[in-house]
């Protein structure tokens, strides 16, 4: 555990907790140095004085409060303790509220509180409290040199102070054009929510944070190492000529992708937004009813049958298929007034007799 960055107490009404504060995150980000690209050298940032021009080091540098155009007044930290010592060193609950009703756009950093020394015990008592309860308090905390609204969360045994953002921190959605209920272009059908919400059910699970982890971070770690390893550190890879993005955005077919989701095959029927009980009609790809097992077979053909088929081979595109080797002996008479789109399958149909 770091050191502590704060240290201070939790009050509200007569109550003082002592409590020491710590950084509840630690980032993992990429720490990338910046290069000079003709020889590879760190660019670095010198701290200068912007009146003689030369470097400063960090012991020569003191904060200061720009009143007026070139002029300013010096603060020290102690300058800023004393301006309201019981702001610098206090986290002051203003109210507990329920926690559902702020809204997650509020939150911004979470804090471990831990007890001071001799603090144990009312500090277990806010923290039953709050859990009982089922609230959060809402307190006051200036950390640095600026004043932060935080919220008080009870995290099993710990109290983490999460830093709030303010009201007017929080931008207005207004001006963004986001789809309404009543939005026609974006109006949702039964069957489209019907199929998003199995997909949700499908994928729900409890709440594991272990399983997630950051895995860019770890491809371009990965990368790094093969670079290093095919001694490639000082290559610049450059874009493939006629590389295009990947295009975003578009939404063809809903039902279809909900579907594809789902482990199913999308289909033209499925994805009509008509009545699930009307038909559709049939495609240029739909082979003839006579291939289906429960209809009625058709007598042997005469000229007039045998152009009767013509007629529904040309609307279909495929010719019907014989459903057993004596209907096929039974129609080489036929063949000679078929029409011409027949004839390249009678090939297989007579293999098929024989």
């Amino acid at each position: 555990m770091p050191r502590s960055m704060w240290k201070g107490a939790i009050s509200f009404g007569l109550v003082h907790i002592p409590v020491d504060m710590y950084p509840a995150v630690d980032n993992k980000g990429l720490d990338l140095t910046m290069l000079d690209r003709r020889d590879f050298s760190p660019v670095g940032f010198k701290r200068y004085n912007k009146g003689n021009g030369k470097e400063v080091s960090w012991d020569d540098i003191v904060k200061g409060y720009e009143y007026t155009s070139g002029e300013y007044v010096v603060l020290s930290d102690e300058d800023l303790r004393r301006a309201n010592p019981e702001a610098t060193q206090t986290i002051d609950i203003l109210a507990f509220v329920d926690a559902e009703d702020v809204s997650l756009l509020y939150f911004e950093q979470p804090y471990y509180l831990a007890p001071g020394k001799g603090g144990d015990k009312v500090y277990a008592l806010l923290r039953e409290t709050l859990r009982k309860a089922g609230k959060i308090g809402i307190a006051r905390v200036v950390i640095r040199v600026k004043q932060h609204l935080a919220a008080l969360v009870c995290v099993g045994d710990t109290i983490v102070m999460n830093t709030l953002r303010y009201a007017d921190e929080i931008r207005d959605a207004g001006d963004l054009k986001i789809p309404t209920k009543s939005d026609r272009k974006a109006e949702i059908t039964d069957k489209e929510l019907k199929m998003a919400m199995a997909l949700v059910q499908g994928m729900a699970e409890d709440w594991d944070p272990e399983q997630y982890h950051d895995t860019y971070r770890e491809d371009v770690l990965a990368l790094i190492e093969k670079k290093v390893k095919a001694h490639q550190t000082k290559t610049i890879t450059m874009p493939e000529p006629g590389e295009t993005k990947r295009e975003t955005g578009k939404v063809i077919d809903l039902v279809s992708l909900l579907q594809a989701s789902l482990g199913k095959k999308p289909s033209k029927a499925a994805a009509d937004e008509d009545d699930d009980d009307d038909e559709p009609p049939p495609s240029k790809k739909r082979r003839p009813a006579v291939e289906d097992d429960d209809e009625e077979e058709a007598p042997p053909r005469t000229r007039k049958t045998a152009s009767h088929s013509s007629d529904r081979v040309a609307a279909s595109g495929a010719a019907p298929k014989r459903k057993t080797a004596a209907k096929a002996v039974a129609k080489p008479a036929a063949k000679k007034t078929t029409a011409k789109s027949t004839a390249s399958t009678a090939p297989a149909h007579r293999k098929k007799a024989a």
